[in-house]
C-alpha cells in the first residue's frame, strides 16, 4: 500500500516541493513521506509571511532561483492546510 493516497505525490517523492498553506506560511522543502494526516519534509524553510516584507511569489521565486533557506531539520505539515503543491524545480519567473 502506498503511503500517500495519489500518484502524484509518489512522483514528488525525494524532491524538492513548495507547500503553499491555507494561512500566512509557505513550506519548501524534500518531501521524505507521509500519512494521511501529515506531509514529512526534510531541509525545509518554514516562512511566515507576517515577518517577511516579501510576498509570496516573489519569496518562492527567489528560492527556486537562489536556494532553499533551511530553518528545519524536519517538519510536518497537516495535509488538512494544503492549498497546493507544487514541485521548486516547476516554478518559473512570470
Amino acid at each position: 500500500m502506498s503511503m500517500f493516497d495519489s500518484p502524484l505525490l509518489e512522483e514528488c517523492l525525494g524532491k524538492v516541493i513548495v507547500v503553499d498553506l491555507a494561512g500566512p506560511y509557505v513550506c519548501i522543502g524534500t518531501l521524505r513521506g507521509g500519512d494521511p494526516q501529515f506531509l514529512e519534509l526534510h531541509d525545509a524553510d518554514l516562512h511566515d509571511f507576517r515577518d517577511s516584507t516579501k510576498n509570496r511569489e516573489t519569496y518562492i521565486y527567489d528560492s527556486a532561483s537562489l536556494g532553499v533557506r533551511r530553518n528545519r531539520a524536519r517538519v510536518f505539515v497537516r495535509r488538512a492546510e494544503v492549498v497546493a503543491l507544487t514541485m521548486l524545480s516547476d516554478i518559473m519567473e512570470t
